[in-house]
């Protein structure tokens, strides 16, 4: 066994170990009494109308969007494990650092325009259903700003990648593993203020009784806050929603303009509170930077794996720009192969962050009125096949959130 070989498999063993721990240790495997859910029937939760709408809706996309994937995996495994990607890229011309650069550019931009014709009929799909509010002019310039951005990241990591092993020599996998943990860790953190704000304005929740009421929640829950902020998303998508981005000096609870909006009377904002308790509660779990160090240690095991997968190859063969497909083939592949877990994972700490929000609000009608609003506006499956919700799923779906519900009020 070379060094190289050696290498990878302590990385990638250190790696998945770390993975195991951190998970098992992080992850509320239980995040509600009582063992299995009983769902109540989507009849008793939508009418006959709400529910053709909805399956008609989610059922289009996901057999666009999952065609889409198939053709960008396609793609990917052909430009990466073919002749044709190193063809591709030995015809392009430069310093070596810069043929790296066009290389992922080629790549991502081939792959980008073969399945530019699905995100076409999704956004189609949108704007006839309601859901969508943005130009196609806007629409546009989004999908390809989202392109520059994955090529500046991606150059950047394999840049880092290559540079680990032209310095590493047989101990790259060791340097490389902790360059891509610092770096995932890195990007979680500077994500919010550098990213986010080329897509996005954002603007402090002005203040109101709204703000008072979140500043109460936050205080009860013990989260610092020093602020909430609003994002202008009505300007694309008629959906409510709220998240929870960065950690320490970056993190940022963030409410949807139209969320915002919606707060008129005292049941409105019931709904509105119920979103924000459970963005709280992702606070108060410190939820992003849980998710951030797990990723961290499944990187370092990705590249663990990595490096047990190129050892089998000459070094000539996965050391030189011709070498980008290929590792953004592996990338791709890896990147849908891990949903199951990741979506695995999410899914628990979303079911805590509603029992938290149910715990703190003590409002079950408001809650169960806001699933049912955020199911009809999103034209959500309520009763997605299990594979699917096991594997594409990142939340409990509509149907199992208020059964938490139940489950924690009644």
């Amino acid at each position: 066994m070379n060094a190289t070989r050696r290498t990878s498999w302590v990385v990638l063993v250190v790696g998945a170990v770390a993975f195991v721990v951190l998970a098992w240790l992080l992850i509320p495997w239980q995040p509600y009494p009582g063992g299995a859910l009983e769902l109540p029937d989507e009849r008793d939760v939508f009418t006959v109308e709400e529910l053709e709408r909805m399956l008609a809706y989610s059922g289009a996309v996901r057999w666009i969007s999952r065609a889409g994937l198939v053709v960008s995996l396609v793609v990917a495994c052909v430009l990466g494990f073919t002749p044709i990607g190193r063809r591709l890229v030995a015809r392009l011309r430069g310093p070596w650092l810069l043929r790296v650069v066009l290389a992922v550019v080629v790549v991502t931009l081939v792959g980008w325009i073969a399945t530019l014709p699905f995100g076409v009929a999704i956004q189609r799909l949108q704007v006839r259903y309601g859901l969508s509010r943005q130009e196609w002019g806007s629409w546009l310039g989004d999908s390809l700003l989202n392109q520059v951005v994955g090529i500046v990241t991606t150059s950047l990591a394999l840049l880092a990648l290559f540079a680990c092993i032209r310095l590493g020599r047989r101990w790259w996998p060791a340097l490389a593993a902790g360059l891509v943990a610092g770096l995932v860790v890195l990007g979680s953190f500077v994500y919010p203020v550098v990213i986010e704000p080329l897509f996005n304005d954002f603007e402090p929740l002005p203040r109101g009784q709204l703000r008072t009421e979140v500043m109460a929640i936050a205080e009860r829950e013990g989260v610092e806050l020093d602020d909430v902020l609003v994002v202008d998303a009505s300007r694309r998508t008629t959906s409510l929603n709220a998240y929870v981005t960065g950690f320490g000096s970056t993190r940022r609870v963030v409410l949807y303009d139209n969320l915002v909006d919606s707060q008129r009377g005292a049941a409105a904002r019931g709904a509105v509170l119920s979103v924000v308790a459970h963005e709280l509660a992702h606070a108060k779990h410190d939820d992003v930077l849980v998710g951030t160090v797990i990723g961290a240690a499944g990187a370092v095991a990705g590249v663990g794996l990595l490096g047990l997968l190129l050892s089998y190859r000459r070094r000539e063969e996965y050391a030189t720009p011709e070498a980008v497909p290929m590792l953004m083939a592996v990338f791709a592949l890896a990147s849908v192969l891990a949903m199951p877990v990741e979506h695995g994972l999410s899914r628990h700490v979303e079911a805590r962050a509603d029992v938290d929000a149910l715990r703190a609000t003590g409002d079950l009608e408001s809650f169960t009125r806001l699933q049912h609003d955020l199911g009809v506006r999103s034209l959500s499956d309520p009763s997605p096949q299990a594979w699917s919700q096991w594997w594409f799923g990142s939340h409990p779906t509509t149907l199992q959130r208020i059964a938490i519900a139940h489950r924690i009020l009644d």
